[in-house]
């Protein structure tokens, strides 16, 4: 189908319309069911699907195909295009000081983070761990940098604790991602 692509066996058009199918994955992720309510609030807090997909076609570039793969309880985007794998992604959430903060982590086929993506930020301040000034610090970083404030990520007047919390989970979700990726559980 011309100008469509595939995602979770649903055809779904690109660019700015590519939200139907993109919902249906992303629900899956984060739906609060009586078998989940027992998850903390986190669990039930997402990003947009419009906000994720416009993050992926930032880091990994137009034309690019996003599916699943289901690993222990985490969604991992897989993305390819023109059946070349680029890399994957993460959608996860930290703690700020009062409220989740969902934000996306991208890396190549060599483990190395291509970006970090802020995609929603609810606290009423320190929201500029979403600046581009601060992500870029974290490019080209693998499983083995350090990612500590202070040490090899510069902390942010202001937003200390987003600043904190952000590269702790952005640490985590490198570490799990790259692990998956030498296991063989992500391909």
């Amino acid at each position: 189908m011309r100008g469509e692509r595939a995602f979770r066996g649903h055809f779904v058009r690109a660019r700015g319309r590519l939200v139907m199918g993109f919902c249906c994955a992303l629900s899956g992720m984060f739906a609060r069911s009586p078998l989940t309510s027992h998850l903390s609030p986190l669990a039930a807090q997402s990003a947009p699907p419009g906000k994720v997909v416009k993050s992926i076609e930032r880091i990994f570039g137009p034309g690019t195909r996003v599916d699943t793969v289901k690993v222990d309880t985490a969604a991992v985007l897989r993305v390819s295009r023109a059946g070349a794998l680029l890399g994957f992604a993460e959608v996860k959430n930290v703690k700020g000081k009062d409220q989740p903060i969902t934000f996306l982590v991208a890396i190549d086929t060599a483990n190395v983070l291509k970006d970090v993506d802020v995609l929603v930020y609810r606290e009423p301040q320190g929201g500029e761990v979403a600046y581009e000034p601060w992500r870029k610090q974290f490019r080209g970083k693998t499983a083995a940098a350090p990612l500590v404030v202070g040490k090899d990520i510069k902390n942010i007047s202001g937003a200390t604790i987003s600043s904190h919390s952000v590269t702790l989970g952005v640490r985590r979700t490198l570490a799990e991602l790259s692990a998956w990726r030498a296991a063989g559980r992500i391909r």
